[in-house]
């Protein structure tokens, strides 16, 4: 890549006059990023059309951004161009003293004591959705996995149920991510109206319907515990009750980021298991030698191959692929220096799939994640849920509905993959199947 000014950049990607690698960005980032770090090393500069971006690889670099330097770093003009439009000023975009309001108090819906009392919601929702299963149908198991964590959320985190309009999120939600890999958001300015912005705003009025209307319920009827009530009973330092948009944009946020990922997370298990029997085999003995029903949250310490499996279908397929920073003033990584104005991105996609952190890279062997091998680890080899201050709030909550999902699916059927389906991913926020997952479900 050349380089005018006094301060050398790393190597990198050529790309185009004035689009630079926009295109070859956009068409597939996983094989982008991917071909980026083979080529160039553990940090790679190139340069867009909203600016030069810093693709880091290396585990020590990450946690100089995400941990030691964090309060250099903001998510930056990118990050907000993907959600804000949804998510508006929620936890996920929010900076400084606002986040950290915000965040300290949702923050008690997330403690250890709390995360307990989901369990049971968790096993009930999945309980729900297996009692609609018939022995040898075939399901679309994405949207099945999507469906029941978003009732999952509701419930646990708002204390309301949204199955009347479980569909509209759903699909509002789907709209959001489909409309953000749109080439023309790329490259057209943000005034410019289009198509996919359009989907965007149509979405998010959705949305907001569902989102005011639970609002309204918790006021009439307040909870003692759930999020929604504990923002209207929440003041500022000045005094001052939170407005009704900044609870809907909590609420929003919570609820695109407690549901996406987790079933992400199972849909991409569930995938896995399918093309690997000898894992799905491994899980199924332990679910057999250790359950006497459904799961629950005693149960989790003798599940250790059921986590292995969550944790290495985490690792080869992230539900959130990369992260994005800009930094607020020059940082130096690695000798080079990162310029205010410049968007630092960290791709787990990446990071989890390099051989020198991981034997075997590409194979799904959940046998890998030995606590020997966890110790040799470098630090943030395996990040899927980011680190620092801004790690996701959510991880506790997250990590134990997987695991508790997991084996109550597995526990009463076994799944088989539709022949001549694949997995062709669409890198928005997350890493989603483009196309549905289909499964046909046999009762053991």
């Amino acid at each position: 890549m050349s380089d005018t000014s006094s301060s050398p950049k790393p190597p990198g990607p050529d790309g185009l006059p004035v689009l630079g690698s926009t295109l070859s960005m956009a068409r597939d980032p996983f094989a982008f990023m991917t071909e980026n770090a083979r080529e160039y090393g553990d940090i790679v500069a190139f340069d867009t059309v909203s600016g030069p971006m810093y693709q880091l690889n290396h585990p020590e670099y990450i946690e100089q951004v995400l941990v030691q330097n964090n309060q250099h770093y903001v998510k930056g003009e990118a990050f907000q161009r993907t959600l804000g439009p949804v998510t508006g000023n929620g936890i996920l975009n929010s900076e400084g003293a606002v986040w950290r309001r915000n965040r300290h108090m949702i923050q008690p819906a997330f403690n250890p004591e709390r995360i307990q009392e989901y369990a049971g919601m968790m096993t009930d929702a999945v309980a729900e959705t297996l009692d609609e299963w018939s022995d040898g149908e075939t399901r679309p198991f994405h949207e099945d996995m999507m469906e029941v964590t978003l009732r999952i959320v509701a419930r646990a985190l708002f204390g309301v149920d949204i199955e009347d309009h479980v569909e509209t999120v759903a699909q509002a939600l789907d709209d959001v991510m489909r409309a953000n890999e749109s080439l023309s958001r790329l490259v057209l300015p943000e005034w410019a109206p289009t198509p996919a912005r359009q989907r965007i705003e149509d979405a998010s009025e959705r949305l907001d319907e569902v989102v005011y209307e639970m609002i309204d319920e918790r006021r009439a009827n307040p909870g003692e515990r759930d999020v929604i009530s504990s923002l209207l009973d929440a003041t500022t330092e000045a005094g001052e009750g939170l407005t009704d948009e900044e609870i809907r944009d909590e609420v929003v946020t919570l609820l695109l980021a407690g549901h996406e990922t987790t079933a992400l997370s199972l849909t991409f298990t569930a995938y896995a298991l399918s093309k690997h029997p000898e894992a799905e085999a491994a899980l199924v003995e332990e679910l057999d030698a250790v359950l006497e029903g459904p799961p629950t949250m005693a149960d989790l310490p003798e599940l250790t191959d059921t986590e292995r499996v969550v944790k290495e279908s985490m690792r080869l397929y992230p539900p959130v692929p990369g992260i994005v920073r800009e930094p607020v003033k020059p940082d130096i990584i690695d000798g080079y220096e990162i310029p205010t104005g410049a968007t630092v991105q960290m791709n787990q996609w990446v990071v989890h799939r390099d051989e020198r952190w991981y034997d075997d890279p590409l194979a799904f062997r959940p046998e890998r994640w030995t606590d020997e091998m966890e110790e040799e680890l470098p630090k943030l080899a395996y990040f899927p849920f980011s680190a620092g201050p801004r790690r996701c709030i959510g991880d506790r909550f997250a990590m134990l509905e997987a695991r508790l999902l997991l084996a109550a699916i597995y526990r009463e059927f076994h799944l088989e993959l539709v022949p001549g389906t694949e997995l062709d991913l669409m890198a928005t926020v997350t890493a989603r199947p483009r196309d549905e997952i289909p499964m046909t479900v046999h009762r053991r």
